[in-house]
């Protein structure tokens, strides 16, 4: 028999159903998840990464535990060997651990073969000395050993590329020649998240050691369509109730506020359950390749930073009635790891593909940040450049000792002087007429960025309600915001606006 075949036999014929209609019975495995224990353990290159998304309540912990229980007492046991759940919270670890418990004590058979301890989540297997361990990021609990086999409970819940926890886990497996990471989630919100990260690169790189399973429903899919339900739930009308999810749906589509949770959570699509100020789609078809010419006039945006985050400087030109976007940004070369860490994004990474410029020391050197701002219009015709009053004082005095003068022009920050710049940005992405080259880090704030209403319906983006920095995309707003206003005097025209 192949490893697949033993553990499916193993869960089947030794394990049971833990809670529910049918509970004590024994388990019986879906198509759908039978399949998936086939490409992992059958791999003929051999698994090093696993994933498995679908939408919730599809059974997705309750496989989890069978796999846990095979490594524990079944067919995958190995003398002396570690295995670990890692989940977000302490609540999920739990249900884990409780499962797993629920399964093995049901059974005549395999209950006689574990210690359990409450106390710790722990798990013995005894036959083979096997520890399985479930683990919280909340409760910060030291690796230890090496685990042979991590499985990532719902790790769609991380916010952004990086998390301590997570890397903590998979950078502990060195002491295996053949360690496995089985990854079982709903989908991240957003395109820069860790979980979409990783099933991107799962897709696209065709890596024979990465198996990927994704059921998602299409994208703009109608939420009343039991096709799309079908293809982000494998498990429907199986253990997942289909009564029950269309009255999900219905509630969803007669409660707007309601449609982004349903369709993360029951569809299984990347949708943030806050809503963007640019929806994913809108901003990846901008992402064409960017070139601004010498001779074609330039605004630009200035976002200064407090001083140990992100500053931004966003330069657009017109060329063939599109705009050209061309990013810089910088941040404190000192302690770029730590603050990769707190924001959950790899500033490390961008620095080393020159994605994001370091000054000297540990906080944002304006005295540099002048020089390369100096540098960088030196060929350009710069005509504008909007700037927001923080810490704008002190660039001036080092433009000053330098000898230099650039046009900058104050920009107001509030409802009011905002919501014209976003309304022209909104517009123009949605047109198409935007080109911003895929930046990573301006994509990052773009999928950050949420905006915040006054009651006259004035817009402005909110960095209290952003998931992440927003610095990006506050100097882009404020760079098509000053073009805008210069419209008359250098014939630049924004189709369907009227600018005063």
């Amino acid at each position: 028999m192949t490893r697949a075949a033993r553990i499916i036999e193993f869960v089947e014929r030794y394990l049971r159903v833990p809670e529910g209609k049918d509970v004590g019975q024994p388990m019986v495995l879906a198509d759908f998840q039978k399949q998936f224990i086939v490409d992992v353990f059958d791999n003929p290159h051999g698994t090093r990464r696993a994933i498995l998304s679908q939408g919730t309540q599809g059974g997705k912990t309750a496989l989890i535990a069978a796999i846990l229980a095979a490594f524990i007492v079944g067919p995958e046991a190995r003398q002396n060997a570690t295995a670990v759940s890692g989940a977000l919270s302490r609540e999920q670890a739990s249900l884990v651990f409780r499962l797993c418990c629920l399964m093995i004590q049901q059974s005549p058979k395999l209950a006689p073969l574990v210690r359990v301890i409450p106390s710790g989540k722990r798990i013995i297997g005894l036959p083979m000395n096997v520890e399985y361990r479930a683990m919280s990021a909340e409760a910060k609990t030291a690796m230890g050993a090496s685990p042979l086999l991590i499985i990532g409970d719902e790790w769609g819940q991380v916010r952004g590329p990086q998390d301590d926890f997570i890397d903590s886990l998979l950078t502990s497996q060195g002491a295996h020649e053949n360690p496995l990471q089985i990854i079982i989630s709903t989908q991240a919100a957003s395109d820069a998240d860790w979980l979409s990260v990783q099933i991107d690169d799962a897709l696209k790189s065709g890596d024979p050691k990465i198996v990927c399973h994704l059921y998602a429903a299409p994208e703009g899919c109608d939420l009343m369509d039991e096709s799309a339900w079908r293809a982000a739930n494998p498990a429907l009308g199986l253990f997942r109730s289909l009564d029950d999810l269309r009255e999900q749906m219905t509630q969803a589509q007669r409660m707007p506020s309601m449609e982004n949770t349903a369709r993360n959570l029951l569809l299984n699509q990347r949708v943030s359950t806050v809503s963007p100020f640019i929806s994913p789609d809108v901003w990846k078809a901008c992402a064409t390749p960017t070139q601004i010419c010498a001779d074609v006039p330039v605004f630009a945006g200035l976002d200064l930073s407090a001083r140990t985050d992100l500053t931004a400087l966003v330069i657009v030109g017109q060329v063939d009635g599109v705009w050209h976007v061309q990013p810089h940004f910088w941040a404190p070369e000192i302690g770029l790891a730590d603050r990769a860490r707190r924001d959950r994004a790899p500033y490390d990474v961008w620095h080393r593909q020159g994605v994001l410029r370091t000054t000297p020391g540990a906080s944002v050197d304006l005295e540099h940040v002048a020089a390369d701002m100096l540098e960088i219009f030196a060929e350009m015709d710069v005509q504008a450049i909007a700037f927001d009053r923080w810490r704008i004082d002190q660039l001036r005095r080092e433009l000053d000792r330098m000898g230099a003068e650039l046009p900058l022009v104050e920009f107001g920050q509030g409802f009011q002087s905002f919501s014209p710049a976003l309304d022209v940005l909104e517009a123009e992405l949605l047109n198409g007429r935007i080109a911003h080259g895929g930046n990573p880090l301006l994509t990052w704030c773009a999928a950050n960025a949420v905006t915040a209403k006054d009651p006259a319906g004035n817009r402005k983006l909110d960095k209290q309600k952003a998931t992440g920095r927003i610095d990006g995309l506050v100097a882009l707003a404020m760079a098509m915001g000053v073009a805008s206003k210069a419209e008359e005097a250098m014939g630049v025209t924004l189709e369907g606006f009227t600018f005063v």
